[in-house]
């Protein structure tokens, strides 16, 4: 079975200006640099659309609000990473054993959701982990699931392989100080158990 299509995280844009297209990426650039210097929780969109040279009724009539700027800024990110898991070097990208694939998802899954945990909840309703990201996350592993015959219902299995490695769940378990290597080796213990493989 050859590696699904995978569907983008957002629905493609229609196509832009050149200026308009100059202006969205200058400002996510701006955002994005403020957001590793200050934290999410600091930005503001003056400070981006000064930081960007751009009006800020610019920013607004590209990104609508905050949340849809950092929601954008987390796309980004996303993007990296999914273009990782489509295409980049084995074991995350296609060619090695589907097991290893999995392992290193769960693993990098669990490391960007905790790398970018201030922006995703900043984000709120708007962030992209609400739609096309997991959409994507889901897809792939459902693929990977069904490349090591793993009965049952798939699409529910693979939501609860998801599940932990998402925000909600995570900042409630660090609430009980679960180290993250605790964290991910209960995931790999989950994900075996799910798959039906020894340790």
């Amino acid at each position: 079975m050859s590696e699904p299509h995978l569907l983008p995280l957002l629905d493609a844009p229609p196509p832009e200006r050149r200026d308009a297209a100059r202006n969205r990426e200058r400002l996510l650039g701006a955002a994005k640099e403020l957001v590793e210097r200050d934290g999410a929780h600091a930005v503001t969109m003056d400070a981006v659309a000064t930081a960007a040279g751009v009006g800020k009724g610019t920013l607004f009539r590209r990104f609508e609000s905050r949340e849809g700027l950092m929601a954008a800024v987390l796309n980004h990110s996303e993007s990296e990473w999914q273009a990782q898991v489509m295409s980049g070097p084995p074991p995350l990208g296609p060619g090695a054993e589907p097991w290893d694939r999995l392992l290193v998802f769960g693993r990098t899954r669990l490391e960007t959701t905790l790398l970018h945990a201030e922006l995703i909840r900043e984000a709120g309703r708007s962030g992209a982990r609400a739609s096309g990201a997991y959409s994507f996350a889901a897809t792939h592993v459902r693929y990977l699931l069904s490349q090591l015959r793993v009965s049952g219902d798939i699409p529910l299995l693979a939501v609860a392989i998801l599940a932990p490695l998402e925000l909600p769940i995570l900042e409630q378990v660090s609430l009980d100080g679960f180290p993250v290597d605790r964290f991910y080796d209960g995931w790999v213990d989950l994900a075996r158990r799910v798959v039906g493989r020894s340790a």
